[in-house]
């Protein structure tokens, strides 16, 4: 299998980053810098290099800024913006599926998760080898976040449990997800959280693996930034970009 087979390309970027703004910080998560850049262009360069057509940006509804920012750097052939205000991480996840048709495999990616573009091709390329019919993680050793989300691999990658208090890998915001994913119809206590809604598939039985992937920065709070700004001094500089830049 190859990139072809992905048919639609989203990020989720809906969040309202409680936890920048009790910092101090005034402006949306989607602008938040690292290392200068906003974690909205870091998302979509990454989406682009990899060799989307195009893309779906998820937004909050009220997220005026970051929709404008995003307008007046990239093209709309390049990158859709969708502004919907959800219930939760799980809500988020099928609107942004809802915007796509005719596809098998999506390709989906919080705005926060940071990772050094050549990690985050590697994930793609793993991922797109798995059956159309698996839903793909990525994982990492690298804990830095203060609600990790732990699984449970086995030697074939395949996860065999989500959650929980402990455990060797954690949950990096890139997801594979086959098609038929929104024809499913969790019960309530599945249909919150997106941690949530994961939990209830591996616990179900269905096919969900892991890719393997280094570093990966949940970008949280003010530390997160401090962080993956210092990993990104010692990464390799990323693929050149296909955005339009602003005027």
């Amino acid at each position: 299998m190859t990139v072809e087979s992905i048919g639609h390309w989203g990020i989720i970027a809906a969040g309202e980053g409680q936890r920048f703004r009790d910092a101090g910080w005034a402006m949306p998560k989607p602008l938040i810098p690292v290392g200068g850049v906003p974690l909205i262009e870091h998302a979509v360069e990454r989406f682009l290099a990899a060799g989307a057509p195009s893309l779906v940006v998820l937004l909050n509804a009220q997220d005026h800024a970051s929709a404008d920012w995003i307008r007046g750097r990239f093209s709309d052939s390049a990158v859709r913006v969708i502004a919907r205000t959800t219930a939760s991480s799980f809500e988020s996840l099928r609107e942004l599926l809802r915007q796509g048709a005719g596809w098998e495999r999506a390709l989906v990616s919080t705005v926060d998760a940071w990772c050094p573009s050549e990690d985050f091709l590697r994930f793609i390329e793993s991922a797109v080898a798995h059956d159309p019919d698996a839903t793909v993680l990525a994982v990492t050793p690298f804990v830095a976040d203060e609600r990790p989300l732990w699984v449970t691999p086995d030697a074939t990658g395949q996860i065999r449990d989500l959650g929980g208090s402990a455990g060797r890998m954690v949950t990096a915001g890139f997801y594979l997800l086959p098609e038929r994913l929104r024809r499913l119809s969790p019960p309530p206590s599945a249909a919150g959280r997106l941690r949530e809604f994961l939990a209830w598939l591996v616990h179900r039985g269905e096919p969900v693996y892991g890719v393997v992937l280094d570093t990966v920065v949940d970008v949280d709070d003010p530390d997160d930034v401090q962080l993956a700004e210092t990993l990104m001094a010692h990464a390799p500089s990323p693929p050149a970009s296909r955005g339009t830049p602003s005027p």
